[in-house]
């Protein structure tokens, strides 16, 4: 949606180096507790191997679940225009005053939460906060880009009511969230994308933008008496709490429910699930092993093994656990020619149920939890992913240890446990189908 920024080849070299530089220090991670002068809480990780300072920060309660009805797309165009003027800036000056000091500054809608990082170099780090302190506290909403926004938003939003993948999510969350605001949109429709005005945006960071729900994770070139000032500075006009808004527990529904989007393209799209379980739940650690076996990407999964490699029925498959704020799926998909779309849902339902009955082996269970404990390092290597994952275990009330002993939450998985969470987990008859395409010898059943 937001045009690329141009930053200076020598920046990007630094930002490489920063990438080599954090990932051989992970072991070694030093996770501190920063707590400004006006109660402003970060966990920050000094690195000095390199110039840079990166930022992390995420408001809970402020995602696109949070848009009023007939508002819906409110918090995704939002976070297109923050960097889009602040202050005394309007929007070119803003992203010139960015690009100069060569920082990269964005911001994120999801569902619960709204994100926003900054990266800077040290040497600039005091022009890059204070343009982040303009950015949330003085955004100007100004007529001309709000429009360009959202006329991108609207194009965007036309190319989607022709995509598959796009209307069978769609369709997929409407049907397990019924009337819940996680059926909604998070970018909303042509109409109600159209009714977004300047008032709209400000009321979004009025409502949402506060120091109750405030979580950052800081790693870099800095001191702790310094990030302390600049947490203040930027962060500290911030009302101290927010509107609460009331978003309810629920239970994804639709068991059973077998729904068609009748469409002449060569491929049927596929979705499926049923309720998963949420990041606290005592087996999410078994459930994420077994979820990998069983098709949680790479050449090694079940789906992986049965759909595309014995049969060829599709190039790519998938499985997946996506906890929420206030509900939980399990979920997969699959992309296949219409001609063989009955074949490919039948023998995803026949693996989902296997996995139910017989567990996983000895030898699957160990693969897996050596993929990943090997693989979970390659996402703490920049400043700006250990950054993020700082944010990340603060929402999940994880503890500032669990960097350090999440593999041994992993490892201590047994294969009973496993197979129990299994069993748990898997329920064949409760899935949840949505298609979009012209599937032969599959019918609706509602």
């Amino acid at each position: 949606m937001k045009r690329s920024r141009i930053i200076p080849t020598i920046v990007n070299a630094a930002f490489a180096i920063g990438v080599f530089a954090s990932a051989n220090t992970l072991h070694a991670m030093d996770i501190r507790k920063v707590v400004s002068d006006k109660g402003i809480v970060a966990w920050f990780v000094p690195d000095k191997s390199v110039p840079l300072v990166a930022m992390s920060f995420a408001f809970r309660n402020a995602g696109s679940a949070t848009d009023p009805d007939g508002k819906e797309g409110l918090a995704e165009m939002t976070s297109g225009l923050l960097d889009e003027g602040a202050g005394e800036m309007e929007s070119q000056a803003f992203q010139r005053a960015l690009e100069d000091i060569a920082a990269q500054m964005s911001f994120s809608a999801g569902r619960d939460t709204f994100t926003g990082q900054l990266r800077t170099l040290t040497a600039e780090r005091e022009k890059a906060f204070d343009l982040l302190r303009l950015a949330l506290n003085a955004p100007r909403f100004d007529e001309a880009p709000v429009k360009r926004i959202q006329s991108q938003m609207l194009a965007s939003l036309r190319q989607q009511a022709k995509n598959p993948r796009k209307i069978s999510g769609r369709l997929w969350s409407e049907t397990v969230f019924p009337g819940h605001p996680y059926s909604k949109p998070s970018d909303g429709t042509e109409k109600t994308v159209a009714t977004l005005t300047a008032d709209d945006l400000k009321s979004f960071i009025r409502d949402r933008f506060s120091r109750d729900r405030l979580i950052i994770g800081v790693v870099g070139d800095i001191s702790e008496e310094e990030l302390k000032r600049r947490l203040d500075s930027v962060f500290g006009d911030l009302p101290a709490t927010g509107r609460k808004f009331a978003i309810p527990e629920t239970a994804p529904a639709g068991k059973g429910k077998t729904l068609i989007v009748r469409k002449q393209i060569p491929q049927s799209m596929v979705i499926l699930g049923h309720a998963g379980i949420k990041r606290d739940d005592a087996d999410w650690y078994a459930a994420l092993l077994v979820t990998r076996i069983f098709g949680g990407g790479g050449l090694s999964s079940r789906l992986f093994e049965e759909i595309r490699e014995k049969r060829g029925l599709a190039y790519s498959v998938y499985a997946y656990l996506s906890p929420m704020e206030h509900s939980a799926l399990l979920a997969g998909g699959v992309a296949t020619q219409n001609a063989r779309a009955a074949e490919s849902l039948s023998v995803f339902r026949a693996e989902w149920q296997k996995l139910a009955e017989t567990g996983v082996t000895a030898k699957e269970l160990e693969t897996a939890k050596t993929y990943m404990n090997g693989s979970f390092p390659l996402r703490l290597g920049s400043s700006r992913g250990i950054a993020g994952m700082l944010v990340s275990i603060q929402i999940s009330d994880l503890g500032m240890d669990y960097i350090k002993k999440r593999p041994s939450l992993i490892n201590a998985i047994s294969l009973d446990e496993a197979n129990r969470v299994a069993k748990r987990l898997y329920k064949a008859d409760d899935l949840t189908v949505v298609i979009v395409g012209d599937p032969e010898g599959i019918d609706e059943k509602r």
